[in-house]
């Protein structure tokens, strides 16, 4: 298939799998083309079958704000025009689908040109719900010609919110579990938690440095925080007050995360809400032990006990005493870190989701 893919080409979620997912499609042998303002992150444009179109946008003094959407929506159809594209994939629902509905209806007349939504979380859950947005959002879902949300919590949350009587296919997130495994010859000599985000106060960052003092009340460990945004600064001068700034690293943003994941024993993600919890499953094909929340999709994906850690938002008692525990015992650590390995690899690994999306392509061109 000859597929456009659109996403946020930045680090936030919702980008990292829609470049994730185009690479691996191009391996599979479809031709991909990304359609964005800028190049996405993790994308590499070595790989065979891997196109990318620029999104410009002219900025006249006339615009107060430019208008990203209408020449996004140019560039899909002139794109699918001239490759001869079967379908588009965009990630995130504004203002990716309603581009993707003016595309689709500038080259009706020559070709038809089905569009799929992917729901991520944030978009449905702040943007969507936002009264400024909520008629588009709703809108733009139910104009898709096939809509998937990235967990069971996400898509109950989408028809409860907008009312939408469109099929919501579920399709998990995924993760490349022969990029992502465990190396233990890297695994950090002194205990390490690890937080990876985009820095949002929805991250809860804070919460992450004030789990290690109480953490290193006990144990001498270092945290490695990995990412960028709002949050950063706070989060600093929240070290230095609680006195661990020496022990806290700050790298900011990283193409490759998993030569950083796998050095470190746990991951936090004390999250006030998570759609699904990317960076849990990252961790969890490295073999680190996630500790979360229990909020949104998390638990489709972390079973308590099991492969993980899930505590209420906020209690920071409660997550510190589970790092603890897994610092301190490495009989638990390595049994929880050996069956987080084992949940990636048997429900979350690319060989068993990427079909799931060619199935559901192909479903939706057989019946527009």
């Amino acid at each position: 298939m000859k597929i456009g893919i659109t996403c946020y080409p930045t680090f936030g979620g919702s980008g990292i799998v829609a470049t994730e997912l185009g690479l691996e499609l191009a391996n599979r042998g479809h031709e991909i083309h990304f359609i964005t303002y800028a190049n996405p992150i993790r994308l590499d444009p070595n790989v065979p079958r891997i196109h990318y179109h620029e999104v410009e946008v002219s900025n006249y003094p006339l615009f107060q704000y430019p208008p990203y959407s209408l020449a996004l929506a140019s560039r899909m159809a002139e794109v699918a025009a001239d490759y001869k594209l079967d379908l588009l994939h965009v990630h995130y629902a504004i203002p990716h689908s309603i581009a993707a509905l003016l595309a689709k209806q500038m080259v009706a007349a020559r070709r038809r040109l089905p569009f799929i939504t992917t729901l991520h979380g944030t978009d449905i859950t702040l943007v969507g719900a936002d009264p400024s947005y909520f008629a588009i959002t709703k809108f733009s879902i139910e104009q898709s010609d096939g809509v998937t949300a990235i967990s069971h919590d996400l898509r109950e949350n989408t028809i409860r919110t907008f009312g939408v009587s469109n099929e919501i296919r579920v399709i998990h997130n995924f993760v490349n579990c022969d990029t992502y495994k465990p190396v233990l010859q890297e695994r950090s000599t002194q205990p390490l938690l690890i937080h990876l985000s985009n820095f949002r106060p929805v991250k809860r960052v804070l919460d992450c440095i004030r789990i290690l003092a109480e953490v290193r009340k006990t144990v001498n460990a270092r945290l490695l925080m990995v990412g960028d945004g709002p949050e950063r600064g706070p989060a600093q001068h929240l070290a230095n007050q609680l006195g661990v700034s020496d022990n806290v690293e700050f790298v900011g943003k990283q193409n490759h995360v998993e030569r950083l994941i796998r050095k470190a024993h746990v991951l936090l993600m004390p999250s006030e809400m998570e759609s699904f919890g990317l960076a849990a499953l990252e961790a969890m094909a490295c073999g680190v032990v996630p500790i979360g929340t229990n909020v949104g999709g998390v638990p489709e994906l972390i079973t308590d006990g099991l492969d993980g850690c899930l505590e209420s938002v906020g209690d920071i008692g409660r997550l510190a005493a589970r790092a603890v525990e897994l610092l301190t015992n490495a009989e638990l650590h390595e049994k929880m870190a050996a069956a987080a390995r084992k949940t990636a690899g048997n429900r979350f690994c690319t060989d068993r989701l990427i079909p799931q999306y060619e199935k559901y392509y192909e479903e939706v061109l057989a019946r527009v």
